[in-house]
């Protein structure tokens, strides 16, 4: 397993080159967008965090002194809006009461102990808990999506009933734990899905991993 996916990390970084993702200014706004982006794609979590920016509350304290109906006809581009609102203010409340909105002194905590602290966060599960951790905090973890577990899956890799852990405990017992290589080998997956391995109508026959 080791090396079929040190393979194909080296066959999507040749076709695709780096990704440069995540796409924000700062590591809050990654957190924002990691939960923002939840059912939803990118393009419409972008204007949301626009719109936070334009009216400059892109600011952990500023954000949660706002009322949730403010807050939600800010994010409405992002879809569930209300349920997202609610999300966004339980995570600031855990952000301001336990790092005191620092970054740097959430990014200095334990690991394990930080992922533990997210999920107990409500509105927050595995997939927005480790894009957090990776993206904005730089912290060794693998992200598993929909796309990984589509490609994999068609690869023969994982089975359908495999399940969020069991398919990051694949990346994570056989890749080198960094940060920066967890980063860019999902967004190489991500890019692969939506270009390649799409849902409907793959384009299997001209994929960079065909034949793999």
């Amino acid at each position: 397993m080791k090396h079929k996916l040190n393979r194909i990390f080296r066959r999507l970084y040749s076709a695709f080159g780096a990704q440069h993702w995540w796409p924000a200014d700062t590591a809050f706004e990654v957190m924002v967008g990691a939960i923002l982006t939840q059912n939803t794609n990118w393009s419409n979590v972008e204007k949301a965090v626009t719109a936070l920016k334009e009216k400059k509350l892109l600011n952990p304290r500023k954000l949660y002194r706002l009322k949730p109906k403010k807050l939600a006809g800010l994010i409405r581009s992002a879809g569930y809006y209300n349920v997202k609102a609610a999300r966004l203010k339980s995570f600031l409340k855990f952000f301001l009461d336990n790092y005191a909105a620092k970054i740097k002194s959430m990014a200095a905590q334990d690991l394990t102990r930080l992922r533990r602290q997210l999920l107990a966060v409500n509105g927050i599960g595995p997939e927005t808990a480790d894009s957090i951790l990776l993206y904005a905090l730089n912290k060794p973890i693998f992200v598993v999506d929909a796309y990984t577990k589509r490609i994999f899956l068609r690869h023969g890799l994982i089975k359908e009933a495999a399940d969020y852990s069991q398919v990051q405990d694949i990346f994570m017992s056989n890749l080198k734990k960094d940060a920066k290589l967890f980063n860019e080998y999902h967004a190489l997956l991500v890019k692969l899905a939506k270009d390649y391995c799409r849902k409907q109508d793959p384009k299997c026959g001209i994929c960079p991993l065909h034949g793999q």
